[in-house]
């Protein structure tokens, strides 16, 4: 990690002030050897799917297979289409594709989130589902989504990659759609030290058909029915896929999940020095400050929006604070992509034009928050504006 005053990220930071309860995971399941399909992954998935209101939660080894996997055992295929936003990692529509499906890209709102209004105007007699995309730990407008979802009998799949814990109307987001995906990348609020994702439901078939994709068509051993213990031998239900999590993973992420809540207020804290300082620069445009409202943001990202974007950020660098642009080229403008290109996205351009991250994650002190946003307002101040 490079000398930086105000670092993006801090893993090892983390690390260290929780390593004896993480290195006592670690040497417990090797000790053991309870790598695969143990009772840290049971828990995990039994917390996760509480904490969101729902019955099952099935991990896998990234949100992107959670999703692919929910949209397959949906029966999104070849010759349907499915709304999504272009603001978002790609993965929220490469799933689609690979699906064999069409993805219809809609605008998105100043929070970066779907702009509902979009929808009506974007359904066909083809399409079969839409994906939210919950970004920057925000909520998307479930109610409207979901009056427009109902009334033309839409399924519901949300992206909640960068939104565990947030809410929306006093529900947990993710408790909306038929399946919510949740990722546990390491820069994830709750990250795990590699690649992980984890989809929740609470239709009992629906969550079955995920549990027998996710290991080439066969039960968890704790899912085993009577007539296979009985058996002794494994059964193939279907075709099905190898995206599983190992246990390992899923005993880190319990020890962090202790400090998950604690985490969650953090940020709040840190969003709030953020947009109390930073509201003087009024060529700033802000994330919504935290509140108790309708919507309970998380701040997976502390996203900024500035119209001069590319010098602030340089000037930033010349002062030790580590910044990250996503995405600077949208999604339905990349080259490759010739199946995007149709679609027209002018608010979407405008934010690609505009995004700053500033430094978010609860071990960042009061002394770099404030030094950061010292930077960020004699950047705007020696300007004149």
């Amino acid at each position: 990690m490079a000398n930086w005053k105000v670092p993006f990220v801090n893993y090892p930071l983390q690390y260290s002030l929780i390593k004896s309860e993480l290195d006592e995971a670690y040497y417990r399941i090797m000790q053991q050897g309870d790598l695969i399909f143990r009772k840290d992954l049971i828990d995990f998935e039994n917390n996760i799917a509480k904490r969101v209101n729902q019955k099952h939660g099935i991990s896998m080894d990234s949100c992107t297979n959670a999703m692919f996997l929910s949209l397959y055992a949906l029966g999104i295929g070849k010759g349907d289409e499915v709304i999504t936003v272009d603001h978002t990692y790609i993965a929220t529509i490469d799933v689609i594709v690979r699906c064999g499906a069409t993805p219809v890209l809609i605008d998105v709102c100043d929070d970066f989130n779907m702009n509902p209004n979009l929808i009506d105007s974007a359904i066909t007699k083809k399409t079969k589902a839409i994906i939210p995309v919950h970004l920057n730990g925000r909520s998307c407008d479930m109610d409207s989504i979901k009056t427009i979802a109902d009334k033309y009998e839409l399924l519901i799949i949300e992206d909640v990659a960068q939104s565990l814990g947030a809410f929306y109307k006093g529900k947990p987001v993710g408790s909306y759609g038929i399946s919510s995906c949740y990722s546990l990348y390491p820069a994830k609020i709750l990250g795990s030290y590699g690649d992980g994702g984890i989809a929740c439901v609470n239709d009992d078939d629906l969550a079955m058909k995920l549990y027998l994709l996710r290991d080439h068509g066969e039960r968890p051993s704790y899912l085993k029915t009577e007539y296979e213990k009985k058996m002794k031998d494994n059964i193939i239900e279907m075709y099905g896929f190898n995206t599983l999590l190992d246990n390992i993973q899923c005993a880190w992420l319990n020890v962090k999940l202790k400090y998950f809540d604690g985490w969650l207020k953090r940020r709040r804290e840190i969003a709030s020095i953020y947009n109390g300082r930073l509201s003087n620069c009024e060529s700033l445009k802000l994330p919504p400050a935290p509140s108790n409202g309708d919507y309970y943001d998380i701040y997976q990202n502390y996203v900024i929006r500035s119209n001069r974007r590319d010098e602030l950020v340089e000037y930033l660098g010349d002062n030790g604070i580590e910044v990250l642009i996503k995405w600077r080229t949208p999604n339905y403008k990349q080259k490759a992509l010739k199946n995007l290109h149709k679609f027209k996205l002018p608010k979407t351009d405008e934010i690609s034009n505009e995004v700053i991250s500033l430094p978010m994650y609860p071990e960042l002190t009061n002394e770099q928050i404030e030094y950061t946003c010292d930077v960020v307002c004699k950047f705007y101040k020696e300007r004149g504006i």
